[in-house]
């Protein structure tokens, strides 16, 4: 049983509970993040590049025939990816800036 209280002791601990927070808060986050790229940024870009849609851009290895699929490296599905990355990426940045922002007005304080 000592084994179960060790365990209680874990998950109660506030970092523990403050990192399932974050992982709920993150997978919202994702979610907007997604819109904001697939709903917004890339409808822009697409019209800025005269109606190209990215999700679309592949590289053909195969097409299709006899039943068979089409097989394609779709590489605007990765750069549409990788600008949600990047996105993410700058957002945390802010954050972590700004929260040290703080960490360093309260210490002056």
């Amino acid at each position: 049983m000592q084994i179960l209280k060790e365990f209680k002791e874990f998950a109660i601990r506030g970092s523990v509970i403050d990192l399932a927070v974050g992982v709920i808060i993150g997978g919202a986050f994702n979610s907007i993040v997604a819109s904001l790229v697939g709903d917004v940024i890339m409808p822009l870009l697409s019209l800025l590049t005269r109606g190209i849609d990215f999700k679309e851009l592949k590289f053909v290895i195969m097409a299709a025939s006899d039943g068979l699929p089409e097989v394609a490296i779709r590489y605007g599905a990765f750069l549409q990816a990788a600008l949600q990355f990047f996105i993410v990426a700058f957002a945390v940045f802010l954050l972590v800036k700004g929260i040290n922002r703080l960490k360093r007005e309260k210490k002056t304080k």
